[in-house]
Formats: structure tokens, sequence, C-alpha cells
């Protein structure tokens, strides 16, 4: 197995702690923080550019790469990491949160769930033994067992149930794999009961998986309600495996979760909102469509080192973004991936030095001054 994780440290006040992966394409200091590459990219931003902003790891999506370009390209592209032109590390989800989000297109059995793509109508059924042939396929680095991610408004009988299923379709996606060079991660799940979290988290960990993720979260509870989960979730999961928070990406979301203990993160909200204008800054987020932008010769944020903050102002951002210009969103989705990279970055500096728990709520504090920063 090429596949290990290093526990190297806790920070003093809080459970936050610092750590690294190995992998067959290199380590990763955790915490980390992972950019989506959705369609095997990261929206607008060359490889060779992700690297050098500091990213470790990406994600990409095997619903999406499987319908398109399919298993056959990828295979003749050499895999996911020469088709992408990245050689360091990638974690693939199983396609489990995309099929169950078509609740209109798709049919769940204990086998698995039949849906109908959204490209071309065509329908597929995805089983655990599919999710994980698809994933030794693209040749991820880290592989997700396929779990049951219901939606958040079920009772507490269906929530137990779709969990129970997660842990029998788990252990099918472990008797599934043939490959030894990467690592599979179990998925506790148990919607906002904390009961059926714990329970989910026992099951899981009976089987050998390389590390375990909490899913189900970020998905419209509140923040209170989201970080009492992780808490409560947090320290069930072994502290000698990665801990990974699927779909969560601001900043207060990554340092508190990180304070509970959490070691991995991915989300699509960096790069979705800066296509849309609304930028990452240490005094709150700013939408760069504001007016109030046009004529400010300012870089996005003076705290940041990014390339975008050392050559542009937020007045030729509001420009690019009011024209429409491709450029426009390369810059923002540069600014915004480097400012979450950097923010970890300086998170595993504080778990070292062992003040995490002193400086974070300062980072918080000054963001949330703005009036910019969401609060719910």
């Amino acid at each position: 197995m090429s596949f290990g994780f290093e526990h190297l440290g806790d920070d003093r006040e809080t459970r936050a702690r610092r750590g690294r992966l190995h992998t067959t394409h290199g380590s990763v200091e955790t915490p980390v923080f992972m950019p989506v590459g959705t369609q095997g990219t990261v929206k607008g931003m060359d490889p060779a550019a992700l690297e050098q902003m500091g990213a470790e790891i990406v994600l990409g999506n095997t619903y999406h790469l499987y319908l398109r370009p399919g298993m056959e390209a990828v295979r003749a592209l050499g895999g996911l990491h020469r088709m992408m032109g990245w050689n360091r590390p990638i974690l693939t989800d199983s396609g489990g949160f995309q099929v169950f989000s078509l609740r209109d297109r798709s049919k769940l059995t204990e086998e698995g769930v039949t849906f109908q793509s959204h490209l071309d109508g065509s329908r597929h059924l995805l089983t655990p033994e599919r999710a994980i042939e698809i994933q030794e396929t693209l040749g991820s680095d880290i592989m997700m067992a396929f779990d049951h991610c219901p939606p958040a408004d079920l009772d507490r009988a269906e929530h137990a149930a779709a969990s129970d299923r997660t842990t029998r379709w788990a252990r099918r996606c472990v008797e599934a794999r043939t490959r030894e060079d990467n690592a599979l991660f179990g998925i506790v799940q148990g919607g906002m009961d904390a009961e059926l979290r714990a329970r989910s988290a026992e099951q899981l960990l009976e089987l050998p998986f390389e590390g375990y993720a909490i899913g189900g979260l970020s998905v419209g509870e509140t923040r209170d309600e989201m970080n009492r989960m992780v808490a409560a979730t947090a320290p069930l999961l072994p502290e000698n495996k990665p801990r990974y928070l699927m779909g969560v990406g601001t900043p207060e979301d990554l340092l508190n979760s990180v304070a509970s203990g959490i070691d991995m993160f991915d989300c699509v909200l960096p790069t979705r909102n800066a296509r849309n204008g609304r930028l990452l800054t240490s005094r709150g987020d700013l939408n760069i469509r504001n007016a109030r932008f046009k004529n400010d010769d300012r870089p996005i944020d003076p705290d940041c080192s990014c390339s975008t903050c050392a050559r542009f102002s937020r007045g030729y951002l509001h420009h690019l973004d009011r024209s429409k210009e491709i450029l426009g969103s390369v810059l923002a989705t540069t600014h915004n991936l480097h400012y979450l990279l950097n923010l970890m970055a300086q998170a595993r500096e504080h778990i070292e030095a062992g003040d995490y728990g002193a400086w974070y709520p300062d980072v918080l504090e000054r963001r949330q001054r703005s009036g910019l920063a969401p609060r719910a």
C-alpha cells in the first residue's frame, strides 16, 4: 500500500492537528483544502498555476467523468493524472452525492442507484462495485466509498436506514477493490442526529479503510448545527487516520472544523463564487460587481500575496466582470483559491506553534467586523 498518514502534532487548546498524507503521487500537508476539478479541470486554472500557488491535491468527480468523456477516453489518455497534466495526488468522490441529487431522475434499490444522465437522458446503474471500478480506472490516489447521501429533510428513521445502507455498501466497496496503490475512505452519515452518526462511525470503523469522511453536512443546516455534528463526530474517528469533511469551503467553516480535528476539505464555492464576482478577503467577502469598485485602484485584499492582488486593481476586476471577460474569472479564481490555500498554510503554522486556539478566532472576528462575511 502506497498510502499512509502521519499524525505530526496537536494544538494546545483545540483539537486541531497537523498531519501528512503519503500517496503514490506525493505527500500532502494537512489540514488541507482541495480545489475541486469536477470535469477533470479546476475551472479557469492551469495545473501549473495551481501547483505554483501551493495546491498539493485536487478533487475529481466520478459522476461527471464517467458520463463525459467516459472511461474509454480516460484510459486512452493515460488515466486522470496524465489527462489533466497533474502529477500530484487526486481524490475522487464516488458519485453518490450527484446521483442522489437527481431525485426526480433516479431510483434507489439495495443494488445501487439507477439514474438518468443530465447530458442525454441515457439511463445508468451506479453500484458500489461500479463506483470502485470507475475510480480505479481514473487512477485516483484516494477513492471514496459509494454512500447513500440522503436529503436533509428526511425523518430519523429514514436517516437511520440510509446510514445502515451506507455501511452495507461500504462493505461491498471494500470487497470490490483490486488495486493496492491507492486508498479508500469510508463516509459517515446520520443526518443531524449525533447518535446515528456515532452508530455509523462505529460500523465503518470495523472495515479496513485508510481514512474516514463526514458526509451529509453543508446541505442547508445552520452553521451552529454543522459545527455541533462535526465536533461530535470527529473524535469518534481514529487518530492515526485522516478525517475529511466533505463539501465544506468557507473560511469560517474550515477554521471551525480544523479546531474540531478535521484534516481535509473540498468545496466548489471558492471557484463558483469567483466566477460570480464574490471574492474572499481577510476583512470579509467582497462583491466585485458592486458599482463602488469601478474606480477603486486597490488590490482585492491588501494582505494577500497572490498574483492577482500583486498586479491588478479592484477597478480592473470590476471592469472584466462587467464585460464578461474570461480573464476576470481566471483572476478571481486565482485569488480565491490562493486565499484558502494560504489560510490553511497559516493554520498549519499555528498548530505547530501550539497557538491555533488563540489565532483562528481573531481571523474570524476580523472577517466578521466588515459585515460582509456570512453569519448563518
